[in-house]
């Protein structure tokens, strides 16, 4: 299944609670970035039993730090969840 777009929030781990995109597949394992504090040059690998996909459209924008954070920021704050 292809995976890159698609918006998850991280279960487990020290950045649990912390909103991603999907920019790649390793293995078993998922590249995540959120744009500012995991950039798209340096992304998190994560396992996907630690992830939940959250059920909004995928991105589909250019891949670049500052579009993949708006896009995430808009999920958050269409969640009730404050923007950091």
């Amino acid at each position: 299944m292809d995976y890159v777009g698609c918006p998850v929030v991280s279960l487990a781990g020290r950045d649990k609670g912390f909103y991603f995109c999907v920019i790649g597949a390793d293995g078993e394992h998922l590249l995540l970035a959120d744009g500012r504090h995991r950039r798209i040059d340096n992304p998190k690998r994560k396992k996907l039993k630690h992830l939940l996909f959250i059920d909004a459209a995928a991105y589909s924008g250019p891949l670049t730090n500052k579009a993949v954070w708006a896009y995430l920021r808009d999920i958050r704050n269409s969640n009730g969840q404050v923007s950091t």
